[in-house]
């Protein structure tokens, strides 16, 4: 199920990137220290009244050499097509601008939910300067403090009110969808066609040929599939042109709705940073992966060619050491045969469960290879352990002190559980928990 989007938009220097970091709190860290995992955020995810939700800060969108209110069209344009809700940033303290004044004729167009956010107002003195932002015709300002956090409840509350209804799709527990995420051009819908063997998604060598993420239901092999194909993350007009950073932001609501990601890698052009924050995102929602190089047929061969190539995926996705490389062709179908078994295999994976006493015994006898770590004397201790859940499967470690568990050693542990039981494709989740005496 996708999260409702919230967009923050407003020209520069209104505190929007304050206001984001605010929202999401701790969440805008990277939760992993592993290479590879970028740390460049312009979207993470927030909580508040028991709806989670995604944010998107426009601040953090870099467009070009282009005027300042060309910039603003730009990025609300933007917010318009991926928000459910948009908050709209303004600075009380300087009033209302000829940018605040574009950006509010834009958003009234469009038609969408806007909560208007007046920033920097943290005494109670100046709440007089709000009336003049009701001559934007967005409705009641908002008054808040990003540096303080003053306020920032009341505007979530506006935004809740606004979320769409929680919406499922038809489809059986058993079926396992399928999403393809990848930057623009390195062949999703064309895969589709040839997994599906016939042409159902529009084909073109013009990055943006398909306009949104299209869902074709099939069954194979007596097992039920739903591809998600995330054409939609291609470029959309000219804003798209400007900076391959937004086709993150159409994938984002596929990758929700899906058990198992195909990251689509373009094998004629090799990997560039973008391919690695497309898969950061997969990674970090939780889902079973499988690293897609299409175009193989394309690339000139020798011998070493498809080990260099592994290996530079290993080195460039090194948070994604557990998922399967495959190697394809969608012009001539090299290899596709196995795309479907291995994504059912990841899919099983992903949804593993491990009796309680194995997993108990397995690391009883991990601890005893390899000792817990201690700090400033104390050692940590393991009481016991338990699957909580799956997909991805996730592990709850009963501990003296969780500060003690060090990254280095959950690390061991998973790998542990890697060794002994089939997580191949499928992210591991261990979390350390106070045993409660």
């Amino acid at each position: 199920m996708s999260k409702p989007v919230i967009a923050i938009v407003g020209r520069p220097n209104v505190g929007k990137s304050t206001i984001f970091n605010r929202i999401v709190g701790e969440r805008v860290a990277i939760v992993e220290d592993r290479p590879g995992v970028t740390r460049d955020r312009i979207y993470s995810h927030g909580e508040w009244l028991n709806r989670e939700f995604n944010v998107i800060d426009t601040g953090g969108i870099e467009i070009g050499e282009e005027p300042l209110l060309v910039q603003m069209r730009a990025q609300a344009e933007l917010a318009i097509k991926e928000a459910d809700v948009i908050i709209f940033i303004v600075n009380g303290r300087e009033g209302v601008t000829a940018a605040d004044q574009e950006v509010a004729k834009l958003l009234f167009r469009s038609k969408k939910p806007v909560v208007l956010g007046v920033n920097k107002i943290d005494h109670p003195d100046m709440q007089e300067e709000l009336y003049e932002f009701y001559s934007l015709g967005i409705g009641d300002p908002i008054p808040i403090s990003g540096a303080h956090g003053l306020g920032l409840g009341d505007l979530l509350d506006a935004c809740v009110e606004h979320f769409p209804e929680d919406e499922g799709d038809d489809y059986d527990e058993d079926t396992i969808r399928i999403s393809l995420i990848g930057r623009p051009n390195v062949g999703k819908s064309s895969l589709v066609n040839a997994m599906l063997g016939e042409e159902r998604v529009i084909v073109s060598n013009i990055p943006g040929t398909t306009r949104d993420a299209i869902d074709t239901p099939f069954s194979r092999d007596d097992q039920e599939y739903v591809l998600i194909d995330t054409a939609g993350m291609r470029k959309r007009g000219k804003v798209y042109e400007s900076t391959e950073k937004y086709s993150v932001l159409r994938s984002l609501k596929a990758i929700e709705r899906s058990d198992v990601v195909l990251v689509v890698l373009n094998g004629e052009e090799g990997i560039i940073e973008q391919d690695k924050k497309i898969a950061g995102y997969a990674h970090e929602a939780g889902r079973a992966i499988i690293i897609v190089v299409n175009k193989w047929d394309a690339v000139e061969k020798d011998d070493k060619t498809l080990h260099r190539f592994q290996q530079k995926i290993r080195d460039e996705f090194q948070f994604l050491d557990y998922a399967p490389v495959l190697f394809v062709s969608a012009k001539t179908k090299q290899r596709l045969q196995h795309v479907l078994p291995a994504v059912k295999k990841v899919s099983e994976n992903h949804n593993l469960r491990v009796p309680t006493h194995v997993l108990n015994d397995l690391v009883m006898d991990a601890v005893a290879m390899n000792p817990t770590p201690t700090d400033h004397g104390k050692r940590l201790k393991i009481n016991y352990v338990t699957q909580v859940a799956v997909g991805p499967p996730t592990f709850v470690f009963f501990v003296n002190d969780p500060e003690l568990m060090h990254f280095s050693y959950a690390r061991f542990l998973e790998n542990r559980l890697r060794d002994t039981f089939e997580f191949e494709g499928t992210p591991i989740k261990i979390i350390a928990r106070k045993k409660n005496d």
